[in-house]
Formats: C-alpha cells, sequence, structure tokens
C-alpha cells in the first residue's frame, strides 16, 4: 500500500534529508524512523535505504560534497554527515544464509524483498522524497491496534536472529497492545535454543534496554510464560523486580537487574558479560554492607557518608525498601532525604600532619592515620583538624 502522509512535514529540521535526496532521489527514509513518525513520538536517527551499492552511495555523496564515513560496506552501510548530524544510508538487501546470530546479504533493488527481511511489520515500513509511505505488510494498521507482529513466519524470522526473541518484547513493550501476539509467543517458545548462539553483549544490550522500558512488569512476566526470562538468565525472581518497581526506585536497568536476579547476583558479571563498573556496583549491593537502617543517627549518616559513594547507598536503600516493605514507605523517603541533605564529610588530616608531628613513611603513618580516622568516625566525623591532632598528641 502507498500514500501519501505529511509526515515528512513533522520533521523539525529536514535541509540535511534533503540534500541527501538532491544526490539519491531513489532512497527512502526506513524503519524507525517512519515507525515513529507514524506514531507521532520523537525521532532520533533518520535512517535511509537504496537500491544503489554502497560505493556507488559513497562516490555521489563525496562528488556532491557531503563527508562520508563507511561505517559498514560489507554490510551495505555508508554514514553522510551534514551539519554534524549522521545519516545511516544502507543498500537494499535479502538474506542469502542465516545461523541466528549473522547473515550473509546481497544487494537487490527489490523494496519488497528489502522489507521482507525486517523484523515486525511497524519496522518494514519506507518513506519516499515525494512523502509517499510504501508498506508491504500491514505495518501502519499494526502500529494504529497496538500489535507488534514480525513479518511473515515468526520462527523463520528468529531462526535468522535470535535476539528477535528478545526484541519482540521490547517493542511488545513500546508498541504493542498488552496482548503479545501468539504466533510470536509461540515461536519464541519453539525456538529458546537458540538464544544460546548468542554473545552474552548482544543479550545484555537488549536486556538493559527491555529493563529500562515501559510496561516491565508485564513484560517480564510475559517473557517468563514463553520460557525465555529463564533461558537469558540465572534463577530470575520476577516478583522482587515487581517489590521495587513498587517502590517507585529510580529507572536504574542495572538496579532493576539485580533485584530481579538478587539470589543469583554475582554470576550476572560473567553472564552477561557486563563491564567493570557495572560489575563492581553489583558486588557492593551484594555485600549488603555498611549495614543500612531506615533509623540511622545523624552521626551514623554521616559515617555511611564517609565510607559509601553516595550514589550506592541511595541505591542500596532502594533495594532495602523492596526487600523490607515493597512499596512506597514515607521511612525510607526521610532516610534518603536526611542522607542526601548532609555534607561529605571528609578526614581532615594527611600525610604532611603526621610528618609535622615526627610520623616517618611508611606502616607507622599510616598506623597512626587510620587511628586518628577510626576515632574522628566513632565521633560521628565531626571534629576537625586541631581536634584531631589533640586527640593523637593525648593517645600516642
Amino acid at each position: 500500500m502507498t500514500h501519501r502522509t505529511g509526515l515528512l512535514e513533522r520533521l523539525p529540521d529536514r535541509k540535511g534529508l534533503d540534500r541527501i535526496w538532491s544526490v539519491l532521489p531513489e532512497a527512502r527514509l526506513v524503519g524507525g524512523s517512519v515507525r515513529d513518525l507514524l506514531a507521532g513520538v520523537p525521532v532520533h536517527d533518520l535512517d535511509l535505504a537504496t537500491p544503489e551499492p554502497p560505493e556507488a552511495v559513497q562516490q555521489r555523496l563525496e562528488n556532491a560534497g557531503v563527508r562520508v564515513i563507511p561505517t559498514g560496506l560489507s554490510h551495505g552501510t555508508v554514514t553522510a554527515l551534514l551539519d554534524g548530524v549522521p545519516y545511516e544510508i544502507t543498500t537494499l538487501r535479502r538474506d542469502e544464509e542465516t545461523d541466528g546470530r549473522h547473515a550473509v546479504v546481497v544487494w537487490t533493488q527489490d523494496w519488497t524483498e528489502d522489507a521482507a527481511r525486517r523484523d515486525f511489520t511497524i519496522n518494514a515500513m519506507s518513506l519516499d522524497r515525494h512523502d509517499r509511505l510504501h508498506d508491504y505488510f500491514g505495518g501502519q494498521g499494526d502500529l494504529k491496534s497496538r500489535q507488534v507482529r514480525f513479518v511473515g513466519d515468526a520462527s523463520r524470522r528468529i531462526a535468522e536472529d535470535a535476539l528477535r526473541a528478545l526484541r519482540f518484547f521490547r517493542f511488545e513493550a513500546r508498541y504493542g497492545n498488552g496482548n503479545p501476539d501468539r504466533a510470536a509467543r509461540k515461536a519464541v517458545s519453539k525456538q529458546l535454543k537458540l538464544i544460546g548462539t548468542l554473545s552474552a553483549e548482544r543479550v545484555a544490550s537488549e536486556l538493559f534496554r527491555i529493563l529500562s522500558g515501559p510496561r516491565l512488569a508485564k513484560t517480564i512476566a510475559a517473557m517468563e510464560a514463553v520460557g525465555l526470562l529463564q533461558v537469558i538468565l540465572p534463577d530470575p525472581d520476577p516478583a522482587a523486580l515487581n517489590r521495587l518497581l513498587n517502590c517507585g526506585a529510580p529507572e536504574n536497568p542495572l538496579l532493576r537487574l539485580f533485584a530481579l536476579c538478587h539470589e543469583s547476583s554475582r554470576e550476572l558479571p560473567g553472564r552477561l558479560k557486563l563491564s567493570n563498573a557495572d560489575a563492581a556496583r553489583i558486588d557492593v549491593w551484594a555485600s549488603d554492607n555498611p549495614i543500612l537502617s531506615p533509623h540511622m543517627s545523624d552521626d551514623d549518616l554521616r559515617r555511611l557518608r564517609a565510607e559509601q559513594d553516595l550514589d550506592q547507598s541511595l541505591e542500596r536503600s532502594w533495594l532495602h525498601q523492596a526487600r523490607l516493605v515493597g512499596k512506597p514507605d514515607s521511612t525510607w523517603d526521610g532516610f534518603r532525604s536526611r542522607l542526601q541533605a548532609l555534607s561529605q564529610p571528609h578526614f581532615p588530616l594527611s600525610g604532611k600532619d603526621a610528618l609535622a608531628h615526627g610520623v616517618l613513611p611508611g606502616p607507622g603513618m599510616g598506623q597512626w592515620l587510620k587511628k586518628g580516622r577510626d576515632w574522628w568516625m566513632m565521633q560521628g566525623c565531626l571534629p576537625d583538624r586541631a581536634q584531631c591532632l589533640a586527640y593523637l598528641v593525648a593517645h600516642p
């Protein structure tokens, strides 16, 4: 189905797009940009497809004075930079071979063939420079009825790239109607064995997008119902995640992941190949140290601020609230407000002070400073430099 839409008028700035069309008049907007224009939500990336081979695309753009980056020539993709804005342009393709992870593609001039290799009908539409929508698989109707469906046979689409099993639930959460397509659910359940062929990094990237998305509790429940959640995560506990969500905790995907797998959280870094920073964060949450309580005194709160990064303490407070209360709680809200209102305490002594008092560098200096800091902590992190020195002089 092809018709004029008026969608291009929704773009706040189309100068760059018009310049590309002046060089590549057969190119069309494709994928997410068309979907989101139709949905009336902000469009972040303007991706295009074209029948011309990538080398010809690059040459024509460069001849027109456009800076081009060959970001993926082997996959048919170049990126045009116009006023600092990237436009990804990909040659029409069809799959020759697939193994569930990667596809061997060849170029084509057939727009229907290119659309047929895309994942969902709502992502298979294209928009030309005359503002005409090309919709080969009913994507516009599906978007209007909030139905996320695979293009063609769902099981075959997943067999081509198993990551589409996760992508289905991500798109269902954002564009679906809350009742996931039956054929898609059946296909995901049938192709679970292919999930093991995916790299941990790809799974983690898609999972974090799901954990950052809307309707998370329903999405996780749907993934669990088809067996997908249990394949990608160690001992998931959706009820624990729901308790965190019920508390109104910040939309932190790593924190949500930890709550979802709290009993086996230390397996997550290896299982999903997480960054060192994320692994360290999980280790802090799993250690449960220093101990938190919503009834801590101001002295205890200052000690907590001195021992642990503020953000980590706040994150841990949400995990505690989820585990102990599982719903909004004014006591824990008050705890976080008090903690944030405190100034960051800093132990006022340094090695220079030790030297000035005759303490030589080495283990003795470390012991001297530790003794002073331990006393300072016991006093609620309140003593100043002079008081700390006076204590150490009186207690050599």
